[in-house]
């Protein structure tokens, strides 16, 4: 289990308790993209963080019951001795460890004599408390490999090996394949870009990369690809010249890794989640099938698209939950806050109940 290293695992429920579990989805008031929620057993209280609300840095809610939800201000500031990024402060996810709170984040970072318009990395910090003031601990990212990359997620094995997953970004990253040959016949684009999920090891510090970087998920190639339709939407739709597999989290289940991923356009409506499964956290990973599993509902009647970035969590009765961003009829362009119940049915089949 990924956000809580040194407390209580996730506690799955057997397929007959599941399947007796009431199936709730709901939206939340606060204004959020790439979500990220934690449950602190110390204060009893839930934390929430996310992309927005505050400029150069992060901000935190909190929660006793996951629906009334307390804003507590600014508990990461890149205006201190350590910081390294610049500006697009994004997507943080914190993970407690030997009553110490980690924040992985992504930021564009400062050194840039390339002038590169994206040159996104990741860095780490860590605090006394869920609310901070988190401290930058090296200065710098924790890897430079050389391209730029976004969407840190860390998972923690039984035994006990770290690993942080990333997404490499699209710029400067064209990549040929029977969509991009058809992007360029039917809508004039030079080249589709994209960006990959990649896996590499954490040492004990939780700071160093050991080893190299592992490609474990992209976009497909073929136009025959079962996942081909709802992962290149953005292109085909004329939206953007790019497909994304982003957003990556971790969890394991029955001895099985699942890893979810969002793909298209983060801005725009298409944007969904679906999940790939491995014997390994590195892989090799076998996308689902059931893809997507979170994907907009305006097609079906409904008020909610461009669903994504999601992360699982565990609540205090050892449910396991889902949050997410999305947008409304009524909130427009804004993302907001969805948290919805999880749920593995018999085939071993990663569920979440959006209707």
């Amino acid at each position: 289990m990924a956000p809580q290293f040194d407390t209580a695992k996730f506690r799955f429920l057997s397929t007959d308790q599941r399947s007796r579990q009431p199936r709730k989805s709901y939206q939340t008031d606060v204004a959020f993209g790439d979500p990220f929620i934690v449950f602190d057993p110390p204060s009893d209280q839930y934390y929430l963080y996310g992309t927005g609300g505050t400029k150069n840095g992060f901000i935190a809610y909190s929660s006793k019951d996951l629906k009334t939800w307390k804003k507590e201000g600014k508990v990461y500031d890149a205006k201190q001795p350590n910081g390294w990024g610049e500006k697009d402060f994004w997507a943080p996810e914190v993970y407690r460890v030997n009553n110490k709170y980690y924040m992985y984040y992504s930021a564009h970072w400062k050194e840039n004599p390339k002038k590169h318009l994206e040159n996104y990395r990741i860095g780490v910090a860590v605090a006394d408390s869920p609310l901070g003031p988190f401290k930058d601990l090296t200065g710098k990212p924790i890897f430079d490999p050389g391209y730029p990359i976004i969407d840190a997620n860390v998972f923690r094995d039984k035994d006990h090996r770290n690993y942080l997953f990333y997404s490499r970004c699209c710029y400067e990253h064209p990549v040929e394949s029977e969509i991009a040959t058809w992007a360029e016949k039917k809508l004039g684009y030079k080249n589709i870009e994209e960006s990959w999920v990649y896996g590499v090891e954490l040492d004990s510090s939780m700071t160093k990369v050991i080893g190299n970087p592992v490609l474990l998920m992209r976009p497909p190639v073929t136009m025959n690809d079962a996942q081909s339709e709802w992962e290149s939407r953005s292109v085909t739709s004329g939206e953007v010249n790019r497909r994304w597999t982003e957003g990556s989290f971790l969890v394991k289940e029955n001895g099985l890794y699942y890893m979810m991923y969002s793909a298209n356009y983060f801005a725009g409506a298409n944007y969904a989640v679906g999940y790939a499964t491995a014997t390994a956290p590195l892989g090799s990973y076998q996308k689902s099938a059931s893809n997507p599993i979170i994907e907009k509902n305006t097609n079906r009647g409904g008020v909610v698209s461009g669903t994504g970035h999601n992360s699982l969590f565990q609540d205090k009765e050892g449910k396991i939950r889902c949050v997410y961003h999305g947008r409304t009829l009524k909130t427009g362009d804004q993302r907001i806050v969805f948290i919805s119940d999880v749920f593995f049915d018999e085939k071993g089949q990663l569920n979440i109940f959006t209707d």
